[in-house]
């Protein structure tokens, strides 16, 4: 068995669970998120708890899936209570981001601005015109997003002009030496 799927997963107050054979629906305060679960991994609610239980014990190649299965339940109940956020900073002469409606557009150096449209369970907002933020209930669409957005114009290590996750450190490589 999994070290992360026998971790139990605390269900906080304001959030219902519904357990069935093969998924998990999460309703909270934020939204309503449906969980679909690996084959021979099911869950348990107990005393505000759900706990992850693999079928067949002897089977060793399900310890991946039971852990993958508590990891995305435990996602799903963060992000109807509490949501997920991501940020990114806009670095360089010129480049800058303003929302108009359901799009976000870019100026980033191009011949042309870059027209982002933003998907239903997203929030997307800016301050300064050089930071952003991405937020929803759903861990791997925020990351998904914020992804697109990063790749829409690259860090460069060099000038250090592009759009880059907050607090993110871009490394050069190290040059040739003189012995």
């Amino acid at each position: 068995m999994s070290r992360v799927g026998k971790k139990p997963i605390p269900v906080p107050n304001g959030v219902k669970v519904s357990v069935s054979a093969d998924s998990v629906d999460v309703e909270g305060p934020k939204g309503k998120l449906r969980q679909a679960l690996p084959p021979g991994v099911r869950f348990e609610l107990n005393d505000g708890q759900l706990q992850a239980r693999v079928l067949r014990e002897d089977d060793r190649t399900l310890g991946k899936f039971h852990g993958l299965a508590r990891s995305l339940v435990a996602n799903a109940v963060h992000g109807v209570s509490e949501g997920f956020k991501k940020e990114l900073d806009i670095v360089g002469i010129g480049y800058r981001a303003e929302v108009k409606g359901t799009q976000v557009i870019f100026a980033l150096g191009y011949s042309h601005p870059v027209v982002f449209d933003i998907p239903s369970g997203i929030g997307i907002a800016v301050e300064k015109q050089t930071h952003i933020t991405v937020t929803g209930i759903d861990r791997q669409q925020v990351g998904q997003i914020a992804a697109d957005i990063r790749s829409l114009r690259k860090p460069d290590p060099y000038k250090q002009k592009g759009v880059r996750y907050t607090g993110e450190v871009l490394k050069r490589k190290v040059g040739k030496t003189g012995a």
